[in-house]
């Protein structure tokens, strides 16, 4: 099983899916956690990147995925090709090529999981802390969710102390029944 966390930058999504990877290891799953590529990117990311720096990332995701997903039950990836995508977009427009190849690509995923703007990202070493970047991205993300007919978990922005049980609560009866690795007394 393959799950996706999308949204924005600075939204917590890392944060998310290692608490889902720990939670899903309590219940005995094998899961591999498919980590933001693009912080290991060489080339220029952001506002300043470029067709070739995004097109590095999805790259780069694509074959982490791949690798993940060859040798373990369950993978979770912080962000799809979709949301990797939409920063291409906003660099430099669409691209047929790309747009054909996502839409095959996002049927391997079995379950996408929206994490909502909420927040305006702080300043990491890395991320992006313009707001309005933030949201031109979740409004390219969101257009392509609606134009592709995607139906991703929306979490509620509201109820984020529930986020991990919720998801957690939806994915397990997918998994193969497992027993808790420390069952409850």
């Amino acid at each position: 099983m393959k799950i996706a966390l999308i949204g924005s930058h600075g939204v917590g999504k890392t944060t998310l899916c290692f608490e889902l990877a720990a939670r899903l290891k309590r219940r005995n799953v094998d899961v591999e956690i498919v980590r933001e590529v693009a912080r290991t990117c060489p080339l220029p990311i952001n506002q300043e990147t470029t067709v070739e720096a995004q097109e590095w990332i999805l790259h780069s995701q694509i074959r982490a995925e791949i690798e993940a997903a060859a040798s373990h039950e369950a993978v979770l990836c912080d962000r799809s090709v979709l949301d990797n995508y939409c920063y291409l977009v906003q660099a430099a427009g669409t691209r047929k090529i790309w747009e054909r190849f996502l839409d095959e690509w996002l049927k391997t995923y079995d379950v996408l999981i929206h994490v909502p703007l909420w927040v305006r990202p702080s300043y990491d070493g890395v991320r992006a802390v313009d707001a309005g970047f933030q949201e031109q991205i979740e409004l390219l993300l969101d257009g392509m969710i609606t134009a592709r007919g995607l139906r991703p978990v929306r979490l509620d922005p509201d109820a984020r102390d529930d986020w991990g049980s919720q998801i957690e609560e939806l994915l397990l009866p997918r998994l193969e029944p497992t027993l808790p690795l420390f069952p409850e007394v």
